[in-house]
């Protein structure tokens, strides 16, 4: 493992042997699902629900939070399967959907959600005129319940769409009440407040775990990473991953290790499970 600070791989020792007091924090899209054209066709990485799994077994827990609603991540994530059998080996996997307002367990097994928030109807409503004026009228639209995101990776340049309408969107949402929560080439309009580290938080604290592992691939993660920097001053073994991609660099510098899309956070997550099961294996 190349860990860009000495610290980092300090981080990850201290972890190993903090193990059964730790959260592990995952997003969905890029983190454990490669990212496709189509986010409706998204699927977990092969080697995903064998390595949740096994991490499951040495850790206090594991959340995967995403921007998706949970039901859907859930069906594209296979996680209700997944969750059975950490259930029956005695621990327990959280969803927290669309940046934590919604929640499932594999305890309760129930999706828990609030209901859409104000505004959203009117901003939608318009948004189809929106498109059309500033020239994406072909960008994907994903109806979410609580939320919409507008991708722009399927248009002829998709950076340049992007950049035109990020700060049109920003406009209205502000109009109408909502905040915007930019990506890898999708804008995502919401209700403002809930975001990835206060969802990360609230598990941490809810856990009573000690340590903390998160890993995210884009801007949507930001807040959880400061979220685990601030567990950190706080004096709390903790370790940031950020799964790399060439569309997405901002995370980098914030992180202790970088490595190569899903199947780099799993590698990585699966070495953390079975370093920490030798460390704490029982002597002879």
């Amino acid at each position: 493992m190349d860990f860009r600070t000495a610290e980092g791989r300090q981080r990850y020792d201290a972890l190993v042997a903090d193990a059964a007091k730790t959260v592990v924090g995952l997003d969905f899209d890029g983190v454990l699902s490669p990212i496709v054209d189509d986010p409706t066709q998204a699927s977990i990485h092969p080697d995903g629900p064998e390595v949740l799994v096994e991490l499951a077994d040495q850790v206090r827990g594991i959340a995967v939070i995403t921007g998706r609603p949970a039901r859907q991540a859930i069906t594209l994530g296979s996680l209700d399967e997944v969750g059975v059998t950490i259930a029956e080996r005695g621990h327990e996997l959280f969803l927290l959907g669309q940046y934590g307002n919604e929640r499932w367990s594999s305890g309760t097994r129930r999706v828990v959600s609030p209901r859409p928030p104000r505004g959203l109807g009117s901003f939608m409503s318009e948004l189809p005129q929106m498109l059309r004026r500033h020239d994406a009228a072909d960008a994907f639209v994903e109806e979410k319940g609580l939320a919409v995101a507008v991708h722009t990776r399927r248009l002829p340049d998709p950076r340049a769409a992007y950049d035109r309408l990020l700060p049109v969107l920003t406009d209205a949402a502000s109009r109408f009440g909502l905040g915007v929560e930019p990506g890898r080439l999708v804008i995502e309009v919401r209700a403002p407040g809930m975001h990835k580290g206060q969802a990360l938080r609230t598990i941490h604290d809810e856990l009573g775990a000690h340590g903390v592992i998160f890993a995210g691939d884009d801007l949507g993660d930001i807040e959880a990473f400061r979220a685990v920097g601030e567990l950190r001053d706080e004096g709390a073994p903790a370790l940031l991953i950020c799964s790399g991609s060439e569309e997405q660099k901002a995370l980098v510098e914030l992180s202790d290790i970088v490595v190569d899309g899903p199947a780099g956070v799993l590698a990585l997550l699966r070495q953390f499970a079975r370093d920490a099961a030798a460390v704490h294996a029982p002597a002879d």
